[in-house]
């Protein structure tokens, strides 16, 4: 079986307080988007996870693919081995999520092969045990997300029609030096209030991450300025970073970026 796990971005993204577990809470709105992968999960005789496209750095065992069935198998110990295959697609420690993907439509793709009859708040908890971004992808649709990210609620955000211009410039940036150049507060916004007046997201829709990734990678900030030139209505740096959207009315005119940098360009369904 064959699944096509896809990135998501950030529509702002307020970080509200250090917990006491070490992570953060925070405060913001992800939204699917069709930059896929593909995962196929086949029965086999003995468990195997191999990967092309993009390079994944790291052990296997280390992989959300590998973590995400052992942890169907601890729950269901007659579970088969199988033979799990990723072609790598999504940029790595770029803020879109697809290592969060995999996981979540891994444990999707178990819980269909092998018949578990898991509903999607069970997929849920088995995916925020893997990663805080984990659970969005469960259901795959605009959810504003709080605590640690595990907190979803559906709401009504429709880009259909919209095309977005994604950029890379191919920095990894880790979660860890994201958090380091972020100062958490408390913040009197209604995200809600904002997500449903878009002409107001290019003033007032935020992502706190990108103060202190502009400073240290000024390259990146390069990237938002140029998409907003190009006549995007609104352009972010997605999660922690390093990719930057811009979102246009019409097909984007032609920008030039470095030749390494990734970019991907569609008209949003």
């Amino acid at each position: 079986m064959i699944v096509f796990p896809n990135a998501k971005i950030n529509l702002g993204l307020h970080v509200l307080r250090k917990r006491s577990d070490g992570y953060h809470d925070i405060h913001t709105c992800m939204y699917p988007i069709p930059l896929r992968e593909a995962l196929e999960i086949i029965p086999s005789k003995s468990f195997s996870f191999t990967h092309s496209g993009i390079p994944i750095p790291g052990p296997s065992d280390h992989n959300l693919i590998v973590k995400a069935y052992q942890l169907l198998l601890a729950d269901f110990p007659k579970l088969s081995p199988v033979a799990t295959h990723l072609h790598k697609n999504i940029p790595i420690g770029a803020g879109l999520g697809g290592g969060s993907a995999d996981a979540a439509f891994a444990l999707k793709l178990l819980n269909e092969l092998f018949s578990l009859d898991l509903s999607p708040k069970q997929l849920e908890d088995y995916a925020s045990q893997l990663g805080s971004d984990c659970p969005f992808f469960v259901q795959n649709k605009s959810q504003v997300a709080e605590g640690r990210g595990e907190k979803l609620e559906p709401i009504s955000v429709d880009l259909a029609g919209n095309w977005l211009y994604l950029v890379h410039p191919g920095i990894h940036i880790g979660t860890k030096e994201a958090y380091e150049g972020i100062q958490p507060t408390e913040k009197d916004l209604d995200l809600k209030a904002v997500l449903a007046a878009p002409s107001s997201w290019k003033s007032k829709l935020v992502n706190d991450f990108e103060k202190g990734i502009f400073s240290n990678y000024p390259e990146i900030a390069v990237i938002k300025t140029k998409l907003y030139t190009a006549g995007a209505w609104y352009a972010a740096m997605s999660g922690s970073g390093s990719a930057v959207f811009g979102l246009f009315k019409h097909p984007p005119e032609e920008m030039k970026f470095p030749e390494h940098y990734f970019l991907f360009s569609e008209k949003l369904p």
